[in-house]
């Protein structure tokens, strides 16, 4: 793609001025809407963000489509309620697209904890080009490009560990109150293979801590959304990680589940997915 360098540019510079809207609310007063359950928060910094992604990355690219966390309806039409011919519900198999999580770790951002991210990333032909996760509270920007991944320049690298008893893992994801024995399990497996697990609250973020070593695996195992994935999964791949499914097949956006790790134990990793789904 001749211009994977300047969408992968253009996704740093839209995460970072959508992170710096949200920003401004945060820990502010927040009017709280909830959406799929009652752990499933919106706030009009979430929206506020969006639009301002989407109208950083639309002074470049004027014609392409995105896949948005968040409803948006035209300019336009708000009385009408007629909705954006160019927000589409899923990454198209061909074609250019940008995928948008506002503020990735909602439910963080309304109890004033700081670890909250604005992700974007730059789709073409179904895989990423560029991605950006952006925590406008700790400071951090970490990127992926065609080449590189990187944490406010610096270059980004998997952690070195191979034994497991000394791996921090993240289990990652949302279960509905009924599918809470499967979280359970999972949390188990992670604590019985692992030397350590870690719960962020932000799925962009704890990939993003995987691409940094700060992390040495994640795993989910239930279907995730393309916003909360896409950027950190370009990033664990680019910065030496390895990233699959609970099978262990190469994970892509519409993967059921996501196993990421330094590649020193992946395999252990899909072992504690497999006992959870057991």
């Amino acid at each position: 793609m001749p211009d994977a360098h300047h969408r992968a540019a253009l996704a740093e510079r839209a995460a970072r001025a959508g992170g710096v809207v949200a920003r401004q609310a945060f820990r502010g007063d927040l009017a709280v809407e909830t959406k799929a359950n009652k752990n499933d928060l919106v706030t009009e910094a979430d929206r506020d963000a969006q639009g301002q992604v989407v109208a950083t990355v639309r002074e470049e690219f004027p014609n392409d489509a995105f896949v948005l966390e968040e409803d948006v309806v035209t300019l336009s039409g708000p009385e009408t309620g007629e909705t954006d011919p160019s927000v589409l519900d899923e990454v198209p198999a061909t074609g250019p697209v940008w995928v948008v999580d506002p503020i990735d770790g909602t439910a963080n951002f309304v109890r004033g904890n700081r670890t909250w991210a604005t992700s974007v990333t730059a789709v073409e032909d179904g895989e990423p080009v560029g991605s950006a996760t952006y925590l406008p509270s700790e400071g951090d920007l970490f990127a992926a490009g065609p080449e590189s991944a990187t944490r406010d320049g610096a270059t980004l690298s998997v952690s070195e560990r191979s034994d497991p008893e000394t791996f921090a893992v993240a289990p990652v994801g949302w279960w509905d109150r009924d599918d809470r024995t499967e979280f359970a399990d999972l949390c188990g497996a992670v604590v019985g293979r692992f030397g350590d697990m870690r719960r962020i609250g932000s799925f962009q973020a704890t990939l993003a801590y995987v691409a940094d070593g700060a992390l040495d695996g994640a795993v989910c195992t239930n279907p995730n959304h393309p916003w909360d994935t896409l950027a950190g999964v370009h990033m664990v791949r680019q910065a030496g990680g390895t990233v699959t499914d609970a099978d262990g097949e190469r994970w892509r956006h519409d993967s059921d589940s996501l196993v990421a790790s330094n590649g020193e134990a992946h395999a252990e990793l899909v072992a504690a997915a497999t006992d959870a789904l057991a």
